[in-house]
């Protein structure tokens, strides 16, 4: 009798995955897909799956399952007790209740390079963009005004400090962008890179974070999401920054006060904010204005 085959169960249906490798994965995995809307379908959705199809041994979550969260003991108990891995597609993790899944002896594997590159592209992409006053622009163009409407002059990013909060990978691959056009990188990290990996990436370490912000005329957020950095910067940071500072958050919206942000932004303080991340997603606080500049997580 053949031996049966791990049953792993995937949120979402594995799109965009390489056949060659989806066809090896299914020789030794039995894989089930559940696709949903919202989580308000999904939680009673994936109890039914398990009474039907499991058990299963392991959850994948694929990225954009962002209307699945949180993933925590409501959703996830149908899969006790045999579930023993729970991966991500994604890098970051503070929407799993891995406190809960160690309890209940659930390895939790994230995917920590998964999105660096495409984020750091994101990332100066909307350094771009708020420099050239893009939105305003194209906004411009196609309402036939033409160049009426556009204030002030687009900024080139050479020369320009870029600070960059947490530089991990993605703010690795940042900072090599940066450098080919002609960006000082500045950064802050929760431990200083090896001197001989500063010059590998042309980068001046900041021993606080006050220094990066009084210093950069472009600032962006690539640190994890954790309790450290909830709200790391709020009205008090926002104060230390230079008048009109250029500012990108593709890190977590969790990571900004939205509040302090707006009123930054009202003020002049900041010029032009690029987001692809916010608090509350997929609810979208900020109405148009010339000063936002934002964009649905695509990455």
């Amino acid at each position: 009798m053949a031996q049966q085959k791990p049953k792993v169960l995937c949120l979402s249906y594995p799109e965009f995955t390489d056949k060659a490798y989806l066809a090896d994965f299914e020789t030794k995995f039995e894989l089930h897909s559940l696709t949903s809307l919202a989580r308000a379908g999904l939680v009673p959705e994936l109890a039914a799956r398990v009474r039907r199809d499991g058990p299963f041994d392991a959850v994948i979550v694929r990225i954009g399952t962002i209307v699945f969260e949180p993933f925590d003991a409501e959703m996830l108990s149908p899969l006790l007790p045999d579930c023993r891995i729970i991966a991500s597609a994604s890098a970051g993790y503070n929407e799993f209740d891995v406190d809960w899944m160690t309890r209940n002896g659930i390895w939790f594997c994230n995917s920590r390079n998964a999105v660096s590159e495409c984020t750091a592209d994101m990332a100066i992409f909307l350094i771009l963009a708020v420099l050239k006053n893009a939105s305003v622009a194209e906004r411009c163009a196609k309402s036939g005004v033409w160049r009426q409407g556009i204030e002030g002059v687009s900024r080139s990013p050479r020369g320009m400090v870029l600070g960059i909060i947490g530089m991990g990978s993605i703010g690795k691959y940042l900072a090599k962008r940066a450098d080919v056009l002609g960006m000082k990188v500045v950064y802050y990290n929760r431990n200083r890179l090896a001197e001989d990996v500063e010059k590998q990436y042309n980068a001046r370490y900041c021993s606080t974070l006050d220094e990066l912000l009084a210093c950069s005329d472009v600032i962006s957020v690539n640190c994890p999401l954790s309790k450290e950095t909830t709200n790391l910067l709020g009205r008090e940071q926002f104060e230390k920054m230079k008048d009109g500072v250029y500012f990108v958050n593709t890190a977590r919206g969790q990571i900004v006060d939205e509040e302090a942000l707006i009123d930054a932004l009202k003020s002049g303080k900041v010029k032009m904010a690029g987001l692809d991340v916010f608090p509350n997603e997929p609810n979208i606080k900020y109405v148009y204005e010339d000063c936002y500049l934002y964009f649905v997580y695509v990455r």
